[in-house]
């Protein structure tokens, strides 16, 4: 669908306008975007029958805004709005803690045109002098530029997969085999490039790599290998080998680079010489293996990894000793335990996350909107859970999907709750989760937490770090403290599966698991397309080498109901 790309577009123009100082227009460029990324519907569809503006926040100008994009695959209006400013303002934007508007003040006052200007103002602690920013700020904007530049050239999860998906599903009736490899294969949470690795008819699928509809520009074209770079500036590359190399190949373009090393080394210390072509003996040459990864693996004397597991975490050792995990799949997850409906901040109501969940194939879910204290999120009061509960009653009735009366609650600065426990006490799931004060040091924001468990209340912690990638560094935190008081309290640690947390992460997800904690992944679905995200948290769970049995949401509803019930009861 050309929706992503649109609404891409619409959020562009909204931060160009405001990076300007153009009142109201922003905001309208801004809701039409989120619209249109939530719609299930092809936008296309709308297009062809000419009814555009029957779409919630897009009038006559954002429509023909959206027409010539459809029709010329450009906009002449955002190259314009992109000759008003410094190129490098764009990149100051999105340090996180300023935005179009800070962005302008810097600009206006100190004339910081890009990266180098901002970092050399905050060095000399200029911008710490400017209204509205101060010393703390200063210190946030350079290790936001560390950040920055540490994800440069980088791309979510989420913006890749469906993209490789889409390219593998135009060639493939060229390709007798096909698959991604690489960072994407090993589901790491940025991706550079998106390598695609086949076989078949070379010709024919490199031909239709170059016509496929994304590629703004083929960097370079041959026989084996074509390097298109995409709108949006992600670069796709698709190679092709002869089938008899595909598993040697596939191992080899999936990688880590620290894994190959390893298995490479084991291959020579059992006579054998491994590559991109297949598995050698070492003095006659004669391949032994190559055709499929399996074969390759075997052939070595050990389990076929998955590629999650790629690493050099273990992982060698571990199948030679046929000790590998079995690693959580999606079929696992009978439940999702986080998402808002438009009680809070969600923008479906209840019934249409429950439908939503349905054809998932859930048996459960967990409608978890903010509680009280967190106004920018329209959090429930007491009185306000009490008729949310009428409506999940209402719902309950129409579904055979069992839906838990939770709520996510804000944890305070001291460690106390920002709704009563009696309230909380009548719910059937309780998260727990950290907002706001992020700037508090290691200690205090453990105590802070810790203090939240003890009241006994919490039944899982979310995203416990805080994190957001590319966005927002984790706050300061004793993770093992925390994580040993999940486990004296019982309470799960999250794997927030919303692509731009991933949060708990995969290193402290195994040291969770480690530990003895449970583990519960939700979505933090804010709307019905989110809830697709749990694949990412899943991802997160294998490459952590986490298996159904350490994550709650594999539970069957009873199973779950009596971990939940003897929480509160122990």
């Amino acid at each position: 669908m050309i929706n992503k790309k649109i609404a891409n577009i619409l959020y562009e123009i909204g931060d160009l306008l405001e990076l300007q100082g153009v009142a109201f227009k922003p905001r309208a460029y801004t809701r039409a975007a989120r619209k249109i990324e939530s719609m299930k519907e092809d936008l296309l569809d709308y297009y062809e029958e000419g009814n555009l503006q029957d779409i919630e926040g897009i009038g006559r100008a954002i429509e023909d805004k959206i027409i010539e994009i459809i029709e010329t695959g450009d906009l002449e209006y955002l190259h314009k709005l992109y000759e008003e400013i410094p190129k490098g303002l764009i990149d100051v934007m999105r340090v996180p803690d300023i935005g179009p508007k800070k962005a302008k003040k810097l600009y206006d006052e100190l004339g910081v045109e890009d990266l180098e200007g901002l970092r050399d103002k905050a060095e000399k602690g200029e911008i710490a002098k400017l209204k509205g920013f101060g010393e703390r700020t200063e210190e946030k904007i350079l290790k936001g530029i560390e950040m920055l530049e540490a994800v440069s050239g980088r791309h979510l999860m989420h913006e890749m997969i469906p993209l490789a998906e889409e390219i593998i599903q135009y060639v493939r009736e060229h390709a007798d085999k096909i698959e991604t490899c690489g960072s994407l294969r090993r589901w790491q949470e940025t991706i550079g490039d998106i390598d695609i690795l086949a076989t078949g008819d070379g010709q024919a699928i490199m031909d239709s790599l170059v016509d496929f509809p994304n590629v703004e520009e083929v960097l370079a074209r041959g026989e084996t290998k074509t390097s298109v770079r995409l709108i949006g500036g992600i670069q796709a590359d698709v190679r092709v080998v002869d089938g008899k190399s595909f598993g040697a190949a596939l191992q080899y373009f999936t990688g880590s680079k620290e894994h190959n090393v390893r298995l490479r080394q084991y291959a020579i210390d059992k006579g054998y010489k491994l590559n991109e072509y297949g598995l050698f003996h070492k003095d006659s040459e004669e391949r032994i293996a190559g055709e499929t990864e399996e074969v390759i693996y075997e052939t070595l004397g050990m389990a076929w990894i998955p590629p999650e597991l790629r690493e050099d975490h273990g992982e060698i050792d571990a199948a030679l000793e046929g000790k590998l995990p079995e690693l959580l799949t999606m079929k696992d997850i009978k439940g999702d335990l986080q998402m808002h409906s438009n009680w809070s901040d969600g923008r479906n109501t209840i019934e249409e996350m429950v439908r939503e969940a349905e054809n998932m194939g859930y048996g459960y879910i967990a409608i978890t909107d903010h509680s009280q204290g967190l106004t920018i999120a329209n959090g429930l009061t007491a009185k306000e859970l009490e008729e949310r509960m009428e409506e999940i009653e209402h719902v309950r009735e129409k579904t055979d999907v069992k839906i838990l009366n939770g709520i996510e609650v804000d944890i305070k600065k001291d460690g106390s709750l920002d709704m009563d426990i009696d309230v909380l006490e009548d719910l059937d799931i309780v998260l727990g989760a950290v907002h706001s004060n992020f700037a508090m040091d290691a200690n205090e924001q453990t105590s802070r937490i810790k203090d939240a468990f003890s009241t006994g209340i919490i039944d899982i912690f979310a995203h416990p770090t805080g994190r957001k990638i590319g966005e927002r560094e984790p706050y300061a935190v004793n993770l093992n403290e925390i994580i040993g008081a999940a486990v004296d309290h019982n309470v799960a640690m999250e794997i927030n599966a919303s692509p731009v947390r991933l949060d708990l992460d995969t290193l402290n997800s195994r040291q969770a698991m480690e530990a003895g904690a449970k583990i519960s992944i939700g979505t933090d679905a804010h709307d019905i397309q989110h809830l697709g995200f749990m694949k990412y948290g899943v991802g997160v769970a294998r490459r952590a080498w986490l298996e159904s049995e350490d994550v709650i949401n594999t539970y069957s509803f009873e199973r779950l109901k009596k971990f939940l019930e003897g929480r509160k009861n122990g």
